[in-house]
């Protein structure tokens, strides 16, 4: 697979504040990769030195294998703050002021990218009529004057509503769909876990952990059950090897097995045989949530 950008031991300060720490990571072509981290984490940092806002301190990165140049940069298309549209204008008018000034795509482009964010048929509409999800979109369509193979975007669903959100999620993966890698910052963990393929952590400007989103939430397998009498259950799983955990709020028993190693099967049978009849059995996976306090609370 090719590799988009490579960044390489990136440090950056401010007076005595450190905003990165030596990070360093690739992104993968066509994939969805999330830079994930608190507020303060060093994500708006990072996405501003990639994209030439700002200079490092020391380390560097490369785009398509080379160095950051006007060409290269042409291939990207950003979205790194909230967009400026004149709100009695058209998208299609005010992606026109856009186009003029940043000089990227033409006239029939302006009308491929309002199709590929679903706002074609609104297209004359005036921006102040538009849902908080649409002006997203429009700005996302703005981004991709010229058809750049990668998208950067800073919080693409920061402020917006739950129908907004959900607009945005599905956006991006018919995005990537459509051969775009997108490149986003975001400290909603939630958002990650369901549109990115790949992931960095960051916390206080340092890379925690960097990978395939199920890379890195691979974790111990968890098994919950449930049965009428939950201390018989507990004894029986004591046989397991496993870690055995009571909750008696939830009325269930968890028990946990090294990854990969817990049999649903093997379990039902035991606890059968031993005179407990379940009511309740799953292979639970680790939320990303859970996985994220643990990496950066070690």
């Amino acid at each position: 697979m090719s590799i988009v950008l490579s960044v390489d031991n990136l440090y950056k300060s401010y007076s005595t504040v450190r905003a990165l720490n030596g990070v360093s990571f690739e992104v993968p072509e066509n994939s969805v990769f999330g830079i994930l981290g608190p507020n303060g984490s060093g994500k708006t940092t990072l996405l501003g030195i990639i994209m030439d806002v700002l200079r490092p301190n020391n380390g560097g990165f490369r785009w398509f294998g080379k160095p950051g140049s006007s060409e290269q940069r042409k291939k990207i298309g950003t979205l790194l703050e909230t967009p400026n549209f004149y709100s009695y204008l058209s998208a299609t008018d005010n992606l026109k002021i856009t186009q003029a000034i940043s000089g990227r795509g033409n006239k029939q482009d302006i009308d491929n990218v309002l199709r590929k964010v679903n706002l074609y048929d609104r297209r004359w509409a005036p921006f102040k009529s538009y849902s908080l999800g649409m002006k997203q979109r429009l700005a996302i369509a703005a981004a991709l004057l010229g058809n750049p193979k990668v998208l950067v975007l800073d919080e693409p669903t920061n402020g917006l509503d739950p129908v907004g959100i959900a607009e945005i999620r599905e956006l991006i993966r018919e995005l990537r769909d459509q051969g775009h890698t997108i490149i986003m910052a975001s400290h909603l963990l939630d958002e990650v876990e369901r549109v990115c393929t790949h992931a960095a952590i960051l916390k206080n400007g340092q890379l925690i952990t960097t990978g395939h989103v199920d890379e890195i939430m691979k974790d111990d397998d968890l098994v919950e059950m449930s049965a009428a009498n939950l201390q018989a259950l507990e004894a029986v799983l004591q046989k397991t090897g496993g870690k055995v955990l009571l909750d008696e709020k939830t009325n269930t028993v968890q028990v946990v097995f090294p990854q990969g190693t817990a049999k649903l099967d093997d379990i039902n049978r035991l606890c059968f045989e031993q005179g407990v009849v379940l009511t309740h059995l799953i292979l639970k996976k680790k939320k990303l949530e859970a996985r994220f306090f643990e990496l950066t609370n070690n």
